[in-house]
């Protein structure tokens, strides 16, 4: 009997336990398309609305979501010279907007407006969509302004674009197909299990895109082999752990290396690869950042310990420290 954790052990327990499956991701999907469709219905229709498009956005478009996933997300792209500056304003007068174009499909009441967006609920389905407004001026590859969901006590709005986000992930499934969103998703799963297991109730902070972007740059290096899971998580707590996460992560995709800061500007540097001036992990502090390489260490050290485990059941309870004890080998 093989003694240690293998790819395939972890490739099974991600189909079982931790990937959304693709049916239901294309069910949800649906659902979208129909919002999507009456929108781009109503537009035509009135010329001077307010609202340009709708676009897919988030994990499930990026093809990473996981199992327990809650929310769906869409960008609402709005007309910056017609939108309230205020963000509380914004977000009201988009849900009147919305309640507006799905008249006779939506109940009013399934349309509310929350902090940073707003809620569409499908009482069938139960399935809520969280529409996040960006503020829009006609640029051709859909870069415009959105509320930075860490935003605490000020409107931070940031230049981005949900067209470009996608296309830079997919470039990253093309070279390394199925494996790269695998393994994105495993350590997802992991940033769970932390928040999960926290004794104190204090969140454990780690925010997807920081992941994606930590994963991109991995994979662009070639300092992890994501075909071998175990070797990528490996790889990836390593990385963590040896940088203490005080490297600087950038990209020269869409905008030159020169146009980064100059001067460090946070505990924690992961730039966004269409906005060299936004720090995806600003707000992050350095307990924050300890907390992960730690976390990371404590998952490092498993790895390693299922590496030399003389039983199965000693290499299982290295992994469950990882991803947690719903993992039986």
């Amino acid at each position: 009997m093989e003694l240690k954790i293998t790819h395939v052990d972890l490739k099974d327990f991600a189909k079982r336990a931790v990937n959304l499956p693709r049916d239901t991701a294309t069910e949800k999907r649906k659902q979208v398309n129909t919002l999507r469709d009456r929108l781009k219905s109503h537009i035509a229709g009135n010329p001077g609305f307010s609202l340009v498009k709708m676009l897919h956005a988030g994990s499930v478009a990026k093809g990473t979501a996981l199992l327990t996933f809650n929310d769906f997300d869409v960008a609402i792209y709005v007309k910056r010279d017609d939108a309230p500056a205020e963000e509380a304003e914004l977000v009201e007068w988009i849900a009147e907007c919305l309640r507006e174009a799905y008249r006779g499909l939506l109940d009013p009441s399934q349309i509310t407006p929350g902090t940073h967006c707003v809620n569409v609920f499908f009482k069938t389905s139960g399935t809520h969509v969280d529409v996040v407004p960006v503020l829009y001026e006609g640029d051709p590859d859909d870069r415009g302004y959105l509320v930075a969901k860490d935003a605490v006590d000020r409107t931070d709005w940031l230049l981005t674009s949900v067209r470009v986000h996608l296309d830079f992930v997919q470039a990253r499934k093309n070279a390394c197909p199925e494996d790269w969103a695998q393994v994105v998703r495993l350590v997802k799963w992991w940033v769970r299990e932390q928040d999960m297991s926290s004794s104190s109730g204090d969140k454990f902070r780690f925010k997807s895109f920081m992941i994606e972007l930590i994963c991109a740059h991995l994979l662009d290096t070639g300092r992890v082999d994501f075909t071998d899971y175990v070797a990528a998580l490996e790889g990836f707590f390593d990385y963590i752990v040896r940088t203490d996460l005080r490297e600087r992560i950038a990209f020269d995709t869409y905008y030159p290396a020169s146009a980064l800061p100059t001067e460090r500007i946070g505990e924690i540097e992961i730039f966004d690869p269409i906005n060299p001036e936004n720090n995806t992990a600003r707000l992050y502090e350095a307990r924050d950042r300890i907390r992960i390489v730690d976390a990371a260490e404590a998952a490092l050290d498993a790895i390693t310990e299922a590496s030399f485990a003389t039983t199965k059941d000693q290499a299982v309870k290295c992994w469950q420290v990882v991803l947690g004890s719903r993992f039986r080998g």
